[in-house]
This record gives structure tokens, sequence and C-alpha cells, in this order.
């Protein structure tokens, strides 16, 4: 079984958990998780250096999930790689549960609370930082939505990162092209995105976010002196027709029916 097919293998199979999760608990965000899954499932199938079973491991790659509202897809690939029982996933949403409906870091694998956007790349900047100061050879993947680039705490880090040349940052930004009022050239447009991450003294790759050849290219080893972002074309709702490119499942919970059906679909995919 080659990397790639390992990856595609684990990208449906938190999908489909989101969908559960989702359904469950009446919840939202479901476009936004199906979107990034493809990214997760590269990073922690074969990209970062983490274990597990010793979630504080020091020498261990950090995840910020910035755009903490797609918490779902975070705590079920955590879940199918081994932080914690896939069983904990049943109570997401509940009262008492650790499984929060925004990010939450009492959760095995999980670094920072996040769902006020706009702060998650700040604070992965400080953990590059430290790194680069000590000589470690940790890496820190910060994931952003698009639309929280609107937030202008978001330029000040990617500044800072430039100057500072943090070469074992990278940044990963979710480029559904939805926000949570509509798309994002509507709302504030945000092009000519690559350019200005480069005229800010980064290295760019503009991919396709759901071709797992290319996100395990651009998300390896950064070889050059600067932090890099990934610009990952992404859907919303990706994988799942009726939800794909569709504002509405940024807050819709799909029923019983529709459940079924997007679970169908997903499991029928090549």
């Amino acid at each position: 079984m080659t990397a790639t097919h390992t990856s595609q293998q684990l990208a449906k199979s938190i999908r489909i958990e989101a969908l559960k999760m989702v359904h469950r608990a009446n919840a939202s965000h479901i476009g936004s998780c199906l979107s990034m899954a493809d990214i997760l499932a590269v990073l922690y199938g074969h990209v970062l250096r983490h274990d597990p079973k010793n979630p504080h491991w020091q020498e261990r790659d950090s995840v910020i999930l910035s755009k903490g509202h797609a918490c779902a897809i975070m705590y079920a690939v955590l879940a199918q790689t081994g932080y914690f029982d896939k069983t904990l996933l049943e109570t997401y949403g509940q009262n008492g549960t650790i499984l929060q409906g925004h990010l939450s870091h009492h959760v095995p694998g999980v670094e920072l609370s996040t769902g006020s956007l706009g702060h998650g790349l700040s604070v992965a900047c400080g953990i590059a930082m430290a790194a680069k100061r000590e000589s470690r050879r940790n890496r820190t993947f910060a994931i952003l939505s698009d639309g929280e680039l609107d937030e202008g705490s978001n330029w000040e880090a990617i500044l800072f990162a430039g100057h500072h040349k943090l070469h074992n940052l990278t940044a990963i930004v979710d480029y559904n092209k939805i926000q949570s009022f509509g798309s994002v050239k509507e709302v504030l447009d945000l092009e000519p995105l690559a350019d200005k991450w480069r005229a800010c003294n980064w290295q760019v790759h503009d991919i396709d976010g759901h071709d797992h050849a290319a996100l395990t290219r651009a998300l390896g080893k950064n070889s050059g002196e600067l932090p890099q972002v990934i610009i990952a074309n992404t859907i919303k709702g990706k994988g799942v027709g009726f939800m794909e490119g569709k504002l509405e499942w940024h807050y819709k919970a799909p029923s019983a029916e529709l459940l079924q059906q997007a679970i169908a679909e997903i499991e029928a995919a090549a």
C-alpha cells in the first residue's frame, strides 16, 4: 500500500467520523471540516513527527488548528491515529465531554484551544521561534481558514515570521473560498493572495488542497531559509456532492437520511 493510498483511506475515514459527530450533536461547520480532511490526512498520515502515545514528546512537530470551529475533523484524525479511544467521538458536543464544539487543549494531541479566529498563527510563530533559537528539529504547522485572513493579527504574524526567517514554520491556508456570510471574494477579497505572502518574505506553494501527492511534496521538509505557506485550494464540503461549494453547510447538520447519503458517497469514491 502506498503512502498516498494510506492517506486517502485516512481522509475517507475522518470525513465519515466528522459527519457522524456533527449529525449526533446537531452541530455546525461540517463544510469547513470536509474541506480540510485531505490536509489533515496527509499531515498525520506521513508528514508529522509525532507520538500518539506520548503527546507531549519534546521532539514532536506541532499542529495549531487556528480555524478551531472545524474541530470535529481534528478530533477524528487524532482518534484515528491513536491519541485516544475512538468511542470518545460519540460524546462530541455533549455536556461534560472534553470534545467541545470549538477545539480544546484538554484533548490529547491538541496544542491550543482555538476558535477565536486570528490567533493561531501568532502562537505558531512563538513555538517556531523558540525551536529555532534552541536549534531543535521541531516543525510547526498552522492551519488557517481563508476568511480568518480578514483578521489583521494574522498579517502581523506573517510579517514577523518572514522577518525572522522562521524556516521551521509552515502555514496552511484552507482556501475553500467561502466564509461565514458569503464568498471570500464578496466579503473581503484576498487576491492576489500568493503575491501578498511572497511580499512578506514567505516561500509559497499554491496547490490543489485535495491532491495528496501535491500536499505531501509541499509539506515536506523545508530546505530554504524562509517560512513556507501552502495555499491549499479546496472545496467547501468536499466529498459530499450536495454539500460542495454550499454556504449553508457552514451552519447545517445533516439529517439521518442525508447522513447515510453522504457516507455512501464517500465510501463509493475512488
